[in-house]
This record gives C-alpha cells, structure tokens and sequence, in this order.
C-alpha cells in the first residue's frame, strides 16, 4: 500500500483542524462529531494546542483504484506552540497550507510556510471559508503567491495548485465557479502532487527519528516518529543515537501505526510510516532509532527556546490548602518532571528547594500547563511572567515579536499610541476598505499584559496576532503597568455596600459575598496608586432616617480573574494563587507593615 505523509498548518483559528475532521469523516475513518481536538482545554478555546496524528484511506476498500494511506500530523496554529510545527515538518512529504478567504496570509502563515520553504517542501494551498460574508479569494490567492515569492520560493514551490473550501460544510473545489460535493478535489490533489512515501528494501538497517512524545501510565514515554528505512519490529534491540553521535542500547516492546484517530496495534511497519513505539524510557525528540551501531545520526531536530520565566511556588496564602489534592512542593515537582516528558518547549529548573523556575514559549503556553494542573487538583501560586534576557558577545539581547493588527480605522490611533509606549515600531500600514492591517516590530516585554488593553482599545472589534523572531538588543526601559492595586486590610466576607462606594476607583475583581484575606488583591485603582481598602465595611444603621439612606446600590459585574487575565495584570510584587475552585491575585508580602519595610529596604 502506498503511504503519503502530509501535515496541515495554518495561522490559528483558520480552520485546520475542521478541515482535518471532514476529510476523516468522508473517508469513514471517525465516526460523526468525533474531532481532532478531544482534550478538554482544545474544545473549550476552539484551538489546538498539541499536534496529533491521524491516518485516512482513500479511496474506499471497495473502490477499484489500489488504496493510498494518508498520514495527516493537525498542528497548532498560536504562536506560543511553533516548537510542535517545527518538530512535524521535517517527518512529512508535503503541507496543506489553510488560509482564511477573508484575512488571507497572517503571522503565523508566514512563520509555517517559512519553515515548510526551507525545507524544501511544496505545499498545496487550501483557500478556507470562502463563504464568509467578506470572503475574497482572488485576492487572498494573490497575497498567498507574494509571501511565497517574499519568503523566497523556487519557482517550482511557488507554482502551488490551489483549492477552494469550506471546511465547516466539508466542501471543496478547483475553481471557484465549479459545484461543490465532498472534499475529494483536496484528497485528489494530495494523490496527485505528494510524493509516495520512500520504500526501501526491507532488509536494510533500521533509521526511524522521533518527532512528538507521548505518555502512558502503563507503558511510559512513548515515541512518535518516522521511519526512514528498515522496518521496525517489536522486540527488536536497537541503536539509540543522539545527534552527536553519542550511542545508547534500547529494546522496542511495542508498536502502533493510525487508523483514523486510533492508534492499532501493528506487528511491523516499514519505510514511510508514522508509527508509535514504546519500550525506551529516556527517548527524545530529533534521536536516531536504528539497528546499525554504526550508522550516521539523522539530522538534528532543533526545538524553539523558550521566551519567558516565572516561579511556581506552593500556595502559602491565608486560604491555601482550602480546595487542592496535591498542594505540597514534591508534589508540584512530579507534576512538572512528568510535564516534562511530553512538552519539550517547556524547562524547569528544580534546584531550588522553595520554588521551581519554569520557562516556556509565551503566556498561554504557560497558562494551559497551569489550568491542567489546576484540573487535576493542584494548588499553587506564581510569580509575575519575565521575558528572559540573555548576553552574546557583551551586549544583552532580549525576545522581540511581530505583530499584526486588524482594526477599524476610527481604533487605529489608539492601538498605534499604546504600542509606540511599549516599545514597537510600525513597520506598515494595508487598508482593506472599513478595517486597517497594521503591522510592529518591537520587545516581548511590550506584548506581555497587552491583550486585555487591546480589546479595550478595540471594543472588542480587533484581531491581534504574534510571532516570535528571534532575539534583539535590549530595548531599553518600557513603562507598562498604568493602574494600581487595590488591596484588602482585612479578612472576611465582602459586601455589597462597601463594593458598590470602591467600584468609583477602578475596577474590582470580585463580587459581594466573596471571601478576602489582607493582602489580596481585590481590583484595580484607575489613578496607578495602590490603596489599601476595607471590601468588608456594612452600612452604619441607625434609627433616624435620612432622604439618601435607601438609596439603591447599582453594582458593575465584576472583572473575573481567569489564569491568562492574572498572568497579564499581575505587577511585579504580587503572587497570583491559583487552586481548582479559584483564581486569586495577592501581594507577596500580605500586611501593610512588612510591604513598607520591604519599600524602605529597597
């Protein structure tokens, strides 16, 4: 049977994984309303966050024509998981690049596509939801061919076949006036322009290299990979080699190959496949699996660095130890050493007996490993996020991004004053009629607690995208944080009365009835002074009646803190405390006196 190996990428919220579901369904391999993204987190932000494998058969067993195995690797399209596209891109023969009709060609498209050029791949461009009310798919084709000639494409790679989709329906075409049924146009496509996976003979010594990790309670680390020659068989010695040529002995107990989203138990797999193995505890990523002690290591398979650093602490607030299962630091540790077995773009430094520094890709790559953990019972708290500084050659260099912003033009002035403040640079302006596309360059420092002020700025009615792009020099100081905190003097049970004369001063995070503790912080204070507060003061009753005595309290809902929203506000003397039940935001230090002596220290 011949195996083709493909992966689909695109910028996030383009519609990848959709599309992947559909050509699953017409092809039998799921069942109805079965998706790609089965974890919890993925359903509930509409967005991937781990790469997955599938495999489709087309055309049917019962079709004349031989039956072609499709490999499909879904990866994320956020920024903060390009370590995942970059490690899939190198096991796989071809990409589907999906780009939206209507916002064409973001930051991300040009970070996948980017990676896919230089590696010589040819991708077949996929034109999604051309039904969308703004949908233009003429132009959309027109910006796809510049970025490919901007990004430096061969002729041959820019000579891309295009179809037409709309993934939601499961409907595709070759020209934009044909009628569309199914999405066969697309898996026709994939049989025409991808290459057979390589077949060589099968008495050749083994090359397989791992591209994603998996876990099992019972079988442990668990390895994604690709064969490149030989075949792979169960109970079999192998050769583990790094790509420094350092050797390793290993034993392969089990193996799986794909159908549909199930992975099937396989007795061998030969050269093309994507397969599952277990039995090497200590296997990575980019390694080189073989049976020839002497062979030369496969390329190395680099992973994105991380970009910023905050401690995890154990929770030692007035409420901690309330809502956890595991809430001691050896339990906290064995959850991250264990995190540390899957998800390589995160580091943890456990030399510390107090607190563990862990670095990752940005924001929401930390913020899903926190609000897993806080799933599954954990309870602690963390520090502000820092971006990580680092020196060449005697100049400090720090993380910069790329950023491009959609907006209507009367929010353009808004947006553009905010980002110069913060440090970025405009680099361009595009109209596309009512909304604008602007386009920075400027430090991560800048980026991280904007997004919230961005909706603000926008009314909601923007769309903010970043990359990263390497690492700069020093941009020099950024003044960012432009309201204060307003902070409980006490402990006790919040009341609506005392909410309803503070909600003036800023915005509060919590609501009446809601339990404080001194030192925890309960909103913000507009003017950027920190205020100590009493959340829990009634109204004084007395028996003479007065005309504004009954006067009725109006309170504003409140500012809900969620992990990403206490990750971006949070200042840098402030811990946010995060348990299953709740996301809480404090000072560090809780009581007013130990905050002044800490302010006359420094």
């Amino acid at each position: 049977m011949e195996i083709r190996n493909i992966a689909i990428i695109a910028h996030v919220d383009h519609g990848k994984t959709t599309l992947t579901d559909a050509l699953m369904r017409q092809t039998g391999a799921v069942a109805e309303g079965v998706s790609m993204d089965s974890n919890d987190l993925e359903l509930e932000r509409g967005i991937t966050i781990y790469a997955k494998n599938a495999a489709i058969f087309y055309p049917s067993e019962t079709s004349e024509r031989p039956v072609t195995k499709i490999n499909i690797v879904d990866t994320p399209g956020h920024a903060d998981f390009g370590s995942e596209v970059e490690r899939v891109l190198r096991s796989i023969d071809s990409v589907l690049l999906v780009v939206d009709a209507q916002e064409g060609p973001m930051p991300q498209t040009r970070f996948v596509l980017k990676k896919s050029l230089e590696l010589g791949l040819k991708p077949i461009v996929v034109i999604n939801k051309i039904d969308k009310q703004a949908a233009n798919p003429a132009l959309c084709e027109e910006h796809v061919l510049e970025l490919f000639l901007e990004l430096g494409a061969s002729n041959e790679q820019a000579n891309f076949p295009v179809v037409y989709a709309i993934g939601r329906d499961g409907v595709a075409k070759l020209k934009l006036e044909d009628e569309a049924k199914d999405l066969t146009p697309i898996l026709e496509t994939i049989l025409k322009y991808v290459a057979p996976a390589s077949k060589a003979s099968s008495d050749v010594p083994l090359m397989l290299q791992p591209f994603n990790l998996g876990y099992d309670n019972y079988m442990g680390r668990l390895a994604v990979g690709r064969v490149y020659e030989g075949t792979v068989l169960p109970g079999r010695n192998v050769f583990v080699k790094k790509p420094n040529g350092e050797t390793r002995t290993g034993k392969i107990t089990k193996i799986f190959t794909f159908k549909g989203l199930q992975r099937v138990d396989a007795e061998k797999a030969e050269a093309g496949d994507i397969v599952l193995i277990a039995g090497l505890p200590d296997i990575d990523i980019g390694e080189t699996i073989t049976t020839n002690e002497n062979a030369t290591p496969l390329p190395a398979i680099a992973v994105d660095e991380p970009t910023i650093k905050l401690n995890f602490l154990v929770n030692n607030s007035p409420f901690g130890g309330r809502d956890g299962k595991f809430v001691t630091s050896r339990q906290i540790r064995e959850r991250l050493e264990l995190e540390l077995e899957v998800n390589v773009g995160l580091r943890v430094d456990f030399s510390s007996q107090d607190s563990f520094a862990v670095s990752g890709r940005g924001e929401l790559h930390i913020a899903i490993l926190l609000e897993n953990m806080r799933r599954e019972g954990y309870e602690l708290q963390v520090s502000q996020p820092q971006v990580i500084i680092r020196e060449e050659n005697g100049v400090k260099l720090e993380p910069f991004e790329e950023v491009i912003v959609d907006t209507p033009t009367e929010y353009q002035g808004a947006v553009i004053e905010r980002l110069s403040m913060r440090g970025f640079i405009i680099k361009n302006i595009n109209a596309h009629g009512e909304v604008i596309r602007l386009f920075f360059e400027g430090p991560t420092r800048g980026l991280l607690g904007y997004r919230n002020q961005f909706v603000i700025d926008t009314k909601g009615e923007g769309i903010l995208s970043s990359r990263f792009f390497g690492f700069k020099p020093y941009a020099g100081e950024i003044r960012k944080r432009v309201v204060g905190s307003m902070i409980s003097m006490v402990s006790g049970k919040a009341l609506g009365f005392s909410l309803w004369n503070l909600q003036e001063r800023g915005i509060l995070y919590i609501g009446p009835a809601t339990e404080v503790y001194e030192g925890m912080v309960i909103g913000n204070t507009a003017k950027g002074e920190e205020m100590s507060v009493n959340p829990t003061k009634g109204k004084q009753l007395t028996n003479i009646r007065a005309a504004g005595s009954d006067e009725a309290i109006n309170l504003v809902p409140p500012y809900k803190l969620t992990i990403e929203r206490g990750l971006e506000i949070m200042s840098e003397d402030e811990y946010l405390e995060i348990t299953p039940k709740n996301v809480r935001l404090r000072k560090q230090y809780l009581t007013e006196l130990s905050r002044a002596k800490i302010r006359r220290k420094e």
